[in-house]
C-alpha cells in the first residue's frame, strides 16, 4: 500500500500550481512540526498542501494523503506513520482528517512517537476540527483558510499582486492607498463579478459551472459532513436543510427563536445548536452582542451567509444589495477581527471601531455623534474623510 500511496502523492504534489500562491503557504513552514489548517469545504485547503509539498519541500522525504482514500480503510493513521518514518519519513502532509475517526488521539500518538516527523493536516470539516483540537492542545499550530479575499481574486484573474493592507492603513490613509491601486487597476471593475464568484478558488478551473458546483457544496457540507460530525439524525438533517433555506431568504437574518422554533417544529435548543453548526461549517456568520456571553446555546442577533457567492448561489435574482454589502465586509473583516452586533451602526469591530455601510447616497445620520465611526460607501473609487470604499476593505488578508 505504501508504494501505492507514494505514487499517488508524487502526481498529486508534481500537478500542485504554482503561478499563484497564497499568503498562508509562509505560515507552513513557520508553525513547529505539527501544524493543521483548518477551513470552510472548497477554499483552497487541499491545494495549499499540494503547493507547500511542492515549492518547500523538494528535497524531503515527503507523502501527501488523504483520510478519504479506501486505503485507510484497511490500516490505521498510527501505522502507517510508523512504516512511514522506517522509509526514512520526514514530512507526512495529511487531507481530509475528518473522514477518520478517531483522528486527533492517533495525531497525539504520532505526535509523541517521532519526535523527527513533520506533520501537517487539513479538514473540509470546522466541526471536526473544532472538537478534536482540545486533544491536540500544546502540541498543534492551528490555522484558518478563509476563502479568496479581494485582494486575493484580482490576483488570481489578473495577476497582478498587491500587498495586504491592515485595517489601522485604511483607516488612516485610504484615499491615498485607493488611488495608488487604482492607478494599476480599476477594482470596480473586478468587484461586482467577485461578488457573484470568486470567493472559493475553484471558481477559476471554470467559471461556468461555479453556481452548479456551489450549490453542491453546500448540499455536501450539510448531507455528508453535519452527518459525520455531528451524529444528528437524517431528520434534523432535513431541520438544518431548512434552517438554510430561511436564512438565505431573509439576510441578515433576525432570528426569532420562540416563532421560528414553532414554524421549524423543532426545539429552541436545538435551533441554536443548528445555527452553530453553519457557522462551524462555513456556510453563516452570527453576529452576538457585545454585551452579553457567548454559549453554546446563546442566540445570535444577525445571521449572514458567508460570502455574497452563497446568496447569488442559493437565491438567484433576488440578492438585496444592501445585504450583499454588509456580508461582504463581514466576510473580509471576520478572519482577522473580532466583530459585534452593535447598538448603532452595522458592525463593532474589535469593540473599538464602528461601521456603517451603504451606497453611494448613504449619510452619517445613523452613526452621527459616535467615536470612531466610520462608512464603508459601495460604489466609489476613492473616498474622503470617513467616506472609505467597501471595496479596500477586501485587501484587509
Amino acid at each position: 500500500m505504501m508504494d501505492y500511496l507514494f505514487e499517488i502523492s508524487e502526481r498529486l504534489i508534481s500537478h500542485a500550481p504554482e503561478a499563484v500562491v497564497r499568503n498562508q503557504l509562509a505560515q507552513l513552514s513557520e508553525g513547529g512540526r505539527m501544524i493543521g489548517i483548518k477551513g470552510a469545504r472548497g477554499v483552497g485547503k487541499s491545494t495549499l498542501l499540494l503547493q507547500f509539498a511542492r515549492m518547500k519541500l523538494q528535497d524531503k522525504k515527503k507523502i501527501y494523503v488523504s483520510l478519504d482514500d479506501i486505503a485507510f480503510a484497511q490500516q490505521g493513521l498510527a501505522d502507517f506513520a510508523d512504516a512511514f518514518v522506517k522509509r526514512g519519513g520526514e514530512y507526512l502532509l495529511i487531507d481530509e482528517v475528518h473522514s477518520y475517526s478517531g483522528w486527533a488521539r492517533e495525531m497525539k500518538n504520532i505526535y509523541d512517537r517521532y519526535p523527527g516527523l513533520h506533520v501537517l493536516f487539513t479538514g473540509s470539516s470546522m466541526l471536526q476540527l473544532s472538537e478534536g483540537l482540545g486533544e491536540l492542545s500544546r502540541r498543534a499550530v492551528i490555522y484558518d483558510l478563509p476563502g479568496l479575499s479581494f485582494r486575493e481574486y484580482i490576483q488570481f484573474a489578473t495577476g497582478k499582486t498587491f500587498d495586504v493592507i491592515p485595517l489601522s492603513s485604511i483607516l488612516s490613509d485610504h484615499q491615498q492607498i485607493a488611488k495608488t491601486i487604482w492607478q494599476e487597476i480599476r477594482p470596480l471593475q473586478h468587484f461586482e463579478d467577485y461578488l457573484r464568484g470568486g470567493y472559493y478558488p475553484y471558481y477559476f478551473e471554470n467559471p461556468q459551472t461555479y453556481d452548479l458546483r456551489l450549490r453542491e457544496t453546500v448540499v455536501r457540507v450539510i448531507e455528508s459532513d453535519l452527518l459525520l460530525t455531528t451524529g444528528i439524525s437524517p431528520a434534523s438533517m432535513e431541520k438544518v436543510k431548512q434552517l438554510l433555506h430561511i436564512i438565505s431568504h431573509s439576510v441578515p437574518f433576525k432570528p426569532n427563536i420562540d416563532k421560528l422554533a414553532e414554524r421549524m417544529q423543532t426545539g429552541k435548543n436545538n435551533l441554536k445548536a443548528y445555527f452553530r453548526y453553519l457557522d462551524l461549517a462555513g456556510l453563516t456568520r452570527s453576529l452576538f452582542s457585545a454585551k452579553k456571553g457567548i454559549s453554546l446555546l446563546t442566540k445570535p442577533e444577525k445571521v449572514y451567509l458567508s460570502h455574497p457567492n452563497i446568496m447569488h448561489s442559493l437565491n438567484p435574482g433576488e440578492v438585496n444589495p444592501g445585504t450583499q454589502r454588509e456580508s461582504f465586509l463581514l466576510s473580509q473583516l471576520a478572519p482577522i477581527h473580532t466583530v459585534h452586533e452593535p447598538d448603532r451602526g452595522d458592525f463593532l469591530v474589535d469593540r473599538s471601531l464602528l461601521l456603517e455601510v451603504g451606497g453611494k447616497n448613504k449619510t452619517a445620520a445613523q452613526i452621527s455623534g459616535e467615536e470612531n465611526a466610520w462608512l464603508a460607501i459601495d460604489g466609489i473609487e476613492t473616498g474622503y474623510g470617513n467616506r472609505i470604499p467597501l471595496w479596500l476593505f477586501g485587501f484587509l488578508y
